[in-house]
């Protein structure tokens, strides 16, 4: 997609604050500093448009991107290590699940894990949730930068084998930093926009 006019519309809490144009939507998971902000920055040709926190759970809301006017791509509060209290991760829980299960112009899912671990159990968890709601999904493994070229298959094979991904075409190697992906991401997304 050519990218040339992007905001940042607004921000929610609760379905009565998403947006109302009914464009589709692909909501971004993912742990938190996997890089979602950078992947949103890459797609849309910007270099700190999606602001990147050196502190893990910043975003606290669903933040919605509007891309030229055709889609929505939707930031997910991260989840994993956060330094936020149980009362607030579970306050993310059911916003995040109340976006994911009622949202009729959600077209599909890109869940980032970082391409140098093995993913953790919350990236297992999100993966069979959004399984279960037969939300298309697309995993795209980060920072492949820092993975030497000879260990790409060893990431393939890990995260298809923690995560049960079973489709090739669902799982995507990215890094922001040499652009590795962004194309293909954009295909998905694209291909996914229609359905």
């Amino acid at each position: 997609m050519q990218v040339n006019n992007v905001s940042m519309n607004l921000s929610a809490v609760s379905s009565k604050q998403y947006p109302a144009e009914g464009y589709p939507e692909i909501a971004l998971l993912g742990r938190s500093n996997v890089g979602k902000s950078s992947l949103i920055n890459t797609l849309i040709n910007r270099k700190s448009f999606a602001r990147t926190s050196s502190t893990p759970g910043k975003t606290q809301t669903l933040n919605f991107y509007n891309i030229e006017d055709q889609l929505y791509l939707v930031d997910v509060p991260g989840y994993g290590f956060a330094k936020v209290s149980k009362k607030q991760r579970e306050e993310f829980g059911i916003m995040i699940e109340e976006y994911l299960t009622t949202r009729d112009v959600l077209k599909g899912v890109v869940i980032l894990v970082d391409g140098r671990h093995t993913p953790s159990e919350d990236d297992v968890s999100m993966y069979q949730f959004v399984s279960y709601y037969h939300i298309p999904t697309l995993v795209v493994a980060t920072k492949m930068d820092k993975v030497k070229g000879n260990q790409w298959n060893k990431t393939i094979s890990q995260v298809k084998k923690t995560m049960g991904v079973n489709q090739t075409d669902n799982l995507q190697l990215f890094s922001s930093e040499t652009k590795h992906g962004k194309e293909e991401v954009w295909n998905w997304i694209e291909e996914h926009m229609q359905k």
